[in-house]
């Protein structure tokens, strides 16, 4: 990969061919810090809840609700206040610092299920606020004709921080120990690290034209463009029959017979996956649809979910689903950014993408809190196959009746 130098606005040229904008690896270095961050606490979650705390799989499900849902909201308003004020990178800066200090309040919530949803909230909260002007900027900063290479490259990198986070609360879990101070702590200097990489590096946006009044009127009028609108519904749906990641690791931990302490090296596999597949997935977007690369990413969640009810166990079957995992997250992550980049106008940039992520993100939440009453009131093979159905009839719902602009 080269690294195109910035200037001006920080994109390239569009004959610049597989060089990436400067802006957008600056950006996945603090997505690469954070995601460290994050990381270490999501790895630590389902085995501090459900091992440590001995909560339900209900109130898992609750918090990893909390956890996916709560960016929902304020997605919108990071994106809304991105374009009202034309000033993404200040935006962006608040929501990682916000993610950065909640690292501190986990320690003091202790095994309070209130409060470590409420830390958990204001983390996501941070979340929500950032992810839209970030996402903006990236898009901001190249050419139309290469915005799947440029999110796969910042999701690659993304990635490489969620690869080190788990195997960082792994080794504390192994060699130091299970109580989660040292955890968080670790966590926090990492979100720390990243938010001064963005501060003192990345360039603000310089945006051409004159400033508008009507941001909000009109960030919801892009509602009314067909692409957008069915984009936003679709991955909505999709995300609505989509398990957690957190559901996921714990139901193949169960479906495979491997021992617990494997589930904070789960996410692993998936990350790695993600590493490797991320530029080329996202690369094969930009020629052959975005939408299409999203849609089958779909439909290799599928054959995840098929493995986790199949015959097969043991650290094989741990393996693959895993792997499979990844792959779903390298056909879908960026590449919807991408897809919902192009069908909005520059000055509407935070707002339109941060429409179809509220959507995907209350979807997600809504999964959650649905999965984990599924898992409390049925069998594990029962809640998978319940999963299986939905997720096979909004394949076909998306393919027949809503039908995205593909892009």
């Amino acid at each position: 990969m080269y690294v195109a130098s910035t200037r001006g606005r920080g994109s390239v040229p569009p004959s610049a061919g597989s060089r990436v904008p400067t802006t957008v690896v600056l950006l996945g270095t603090v997505s690469l810090l954070t995601d460290v961050s994050s990381e270490m606490v999501t790895a630590f979650l389902p085995v501090y809840v459900i091992f440590n705390l001995q909560m339900s799989y209900l109130q898992l499900g609750l918090l990893d609700g909390i956890y996916t849902g709560a960016t929902a909201v304020l997605r919108l308003v990071g994106g809304h206040v991105s374009d009202r004020i034309r000033r993404p990178k200040a935006v962006a800066v608040a929501g990682y610092g916000l993610s950065a200090a909640t690292r501190l309040g986990f320690p003091l919530v202790g095994a309070s299920a209130g409060g470590l949803g409420g830390v958990l909230a204001l983390d996501r909260a941070g979340k929500g606020l950032r992810t839209a002007p970030r996402d903006a900027l990236i898009s901001l900063s190249t050419p139309a004709d290469q915005l799947g290479a440029a999110f796969g490259v910042h999701r690659m990198m993304d990635t490489v921080g969620a690869l080190i986070g788990p195997l960082a609360t792994f080794a504390v879990l192994t060699w130091l120990t299970t109580s989660p101070g040292p955890i968080f702590m670790i966590s926090f200097c990492f979100a720390l690290l990243g938010v001064i990489v963005l501060v003192f590096f990345v360039r603000e946006h310089r945006f051409t034209g004159p400033r508008t009044a009507v941001v909000f009127r009109d960030a919801l009028g892009l509602l009314r463009h067909r692409g957008l609108r069915r984009t936003t519904v679709a991955a909505g749906l999709l995300g609505l029959a989509t398990i957690s990641d957190a559901f996921v690791f714990v139901v193949l931990q169960r479906a495979s017979g491997v021992s617990p302490t494997l589930l904070a090296l789960m996410p692993v596999g998936t990350a790695l996956t993600f590493l490797v597949l991320a530029t080329p997935l996202g690369r094969l977007s930009d020629r052959v649809g975005r939408w299409r690369v999203f849609f089958a990413g779909h439909v290799v969640l599928l054959a995840v979910y098929l493995l986790l009810l199949g015959p097969f166990d043991g650290l094989a079957l741990v393996i693959v689903t895993v792997a499979l995992h990844g792959v779903f997250y390298a056909a879908t992550d960026g590449v919807l950014m991408a897809h919902g980049a192009t069908l909005v106008p520059e000055r509407l940039r935070a707002s339109g993408l941060s429409i179809v992520q509220t959507g995907q993100a209350l979807a997600r939440f809504a999964s959650s809190v649905g999965f984990g009453v599924l898992l409390t009131t049925l069998p594990f093979t029962a809640a998978v196959l319940v999963a299986t159905g939905a997720l096979v009839a909004v394949l076909v719902a998306v393919v027949l009746v809503i039908r995205p602009e593909v892009s």
